[in-house]
This record gives structure tokens, C-alpha cells and sequence, in this order.
């Protein structure tokens, strides 16, 4: 019996609820919408539309691999965050909504800029600097990881989102000094990889079974990085420029302590869109806090 795209919805949505999957509808809307070629965003006309049988079997495939585990991100190839969609694979963690208050925080400092110029650590898909440029117009952004594959994703990105031409991507380990010449930021941000050595054992499958572990593993108390970082590149800060954290549920106030031991000043926790205590920032210099 010949199916429409609706028929294919549902089917996978009941598929999906049966396995208790937290976000059942999104997830069938993606996975049918991906599989069928169809317009997400135009779900009234899905059962006015027909489907051959192997783009039937292909959409049930693609269940198939949510069912075992695999994110939805990696099996579309692509996540939306900040208004804009990104690509993704294996290489890259997925880009989360937790992630939007730091990269909105990033996006408001920059405008107060001509020309802003900003750093972004660790990028991944490089979804937080490409973000801000392209909000930013005037905004240039170097964008830094020691994965050539999440490089690779990154440039993709920064091209189809328009912003190549004011956006660069380098190779470089942030646990080390950064190269020579890399100039002066007024920004610095980074999400950098934060869990401990007891939370990777507790991850869920999902994460741990597909995203990147050196993505994930921040050492045995996941801080290695900010330590690193705040060492070791806030040089690269102008007088009064900021640096800006992404951190763990419980690890705010050390990363303030790590600032503060490495001379920041005008240190700040905010809140994420949870309230959890998630985003850490503080400036090369004695400056009041115009955050406040």
C-alpha cells in the first residue's frame, strides 16, 4: 500500500514513543522530513505527498539507528544552533541550547567593538565563533582545535554560513603555548572539554558510545583545560579585553579561582538558560564589571 510522508511520521513517531525516547515528535519530524526530502516546516501538505517504497524502508533505517543509540545530529549530518544550522559528524560534539547564553554573551561584547576581534578555543564545528560572526558584521574570528576533522567541519561551516572571508582556523593543542604571531584579541571564548574522569564512566550512551572523547575528557578533575588556557593564552588579550568560560554543573567557582589565580579581574559567574551556574568570564585588567 503506497504511503504518504505522514503515514511515515507516524509511524516512526509511535516507533520512537514505544521506545521512550525523551523528544519523540522532533525526532520523527527529522528523521521523516531528512529521509523523504520533505519540507519540515510545511507538515500540513505531508499527507497530500507519496513515497515509493524504498524511501519507506530508508526512513525506518534511519530509525533504526536512533533506536540503538546514535544521535540525531550525527545521523542528519547536521544541528541547528543560535538560529543557524550547522554540520556536524563524529568528529565535533553536537552543539547544544546550554551553549546559546555564552555565545550571546559573546555575540553583546563584541558589538560594543569596531572590528571586534575574537578567539574562539577549542571551536569544534565552531558553531560559537561563526555565530558571532555572523551577527557581528564587523566581527573577525580565529577559530583554534587540534582535530583536523573538527577543523575540517569547521571551515565547512564558516563557508556556508558566509563568513569565510572573516574567519580563520588553525591547528593548535590549547594545553600548550599558542604559535607565534597569533596576535591580540579583545575576545577570548571556549566550551572546552570539562568532564572529569568519574563523569566520563557515567555519560550517556549516546554521548560516550559516539561523540569524540578528547572532545569530552577535561582530565581527572576535568579543569585541565582552563588551566591551560588561562595560562597560557590570556597574553593574547588587549588591556580590558575578556575571557569567557563554558564549565560543568558543579565547576563554576573553581574556574573563577582559576581566573583569579591567574591575575583576571572583574570575575563573574552567570547562569544558564537552567540556572545552573554554567558560564565563567573575567578581563586582563582592574576594570569594573559592565556585565553588571
Amino acid at each position: 500500500m503506497t504511503k504518504t510522508i505522514n503515514d511515515v511520521y507516524m509511524e516512526l513517531f509511535h516507533r520512537l514513543k514505544e521506545a521512550d525516547d525523551p523528544q519523540p515528535s522532533l525526532s520523527a519530524r527529522e528523521l521523516t522530513a531528512y529521509a523523504c526530502k520533505a519540507d519540515k516546516n510545511k507538515t500540513g501538505e505531508w499527507g497530500h505527498l507519496y513515497l515509493d517504497d524504498a524511501t519507506v524502508d530508508y526512513a525506518h533505517l534511519l530509525c533504526d539507528k536512533c533506536l540503538d543509540g546514535e544521535p540525531l545530529a550525527y545521523i542528519l549530518g547536521e544541528w541547528d544552533f543560535y538560529g543557524l544550522t550547522f554540520l556536524v559528524d563524529k568528529n565535533v560534539l553536537i552543539p547544544r541550547a546550554d551553549t546559546e547564553p555564552l555565545c550571546e554573551m559573546v555575540i553583546e561584547q563584541a558589538k560594543k567593538k569596531v572590528s571586534p576581534r575574537i578567539l574562539d578555543l577549542c571551536c569544534g564545528s565552531g558553531c560559537i565563533g561563526i555565530a558571532a560572526a555572523h551577527t557581528v558584521k564587523d566581527a573577525h574570528v580565529a577559530a583554534v582545535d587540534n582535530s583536523e576533522g573538527a577543523l575540517r567541519i569547521t571551515r565547512e561551516n564558516a563557508r556556508r554560513l558566509g563568513v569565510q572571508n572573516r574567519f580563520i582556523a588553525l591547528n593548535a593543542d590549547v594545553r600548550f603555548r599558542p604559535p607565534v604571531n597569533m596576535g591580540q584579541y579583545d575576545i577570548i571564548v571556549s566550551n572546552p572539554p570539562y568532564v572529569t574522569r568519574a563523569e566520563m564512566r557515567e555519560l550517556d550512551r549516546s554521548v560516550y558510545h559516539y561523540e569524540p572523547h578528547e572532545a569530552l575528557y577535561g582530565g581527572v578533575d576535568g579543569l585541565d583545560f582552563y588551566r591551560s588556557i588561562c595560562s597560557k593564552w590570556g597574553s593574547l588579550l588587549v588591556p580590558g579585553g575578556i575571557i569567557l568560560f563554558e564549565c560543568g554543573w558543579q565547576q563554576a567557582t573553581d574556574v573563577a579561582a582559576i581566573l583569579e589565580e591567574n591575575h583576571f579581574a572583574g570575575i563573574g559567574i552567570t547562569e544558564d538558560l537552567a540556572g545552573v551556574p554554567r558560564i565563567v568570564y573575567g578581563y586582563n585588567t582592574e576594570i569594573n564589571d559592565p556585565l553588571e
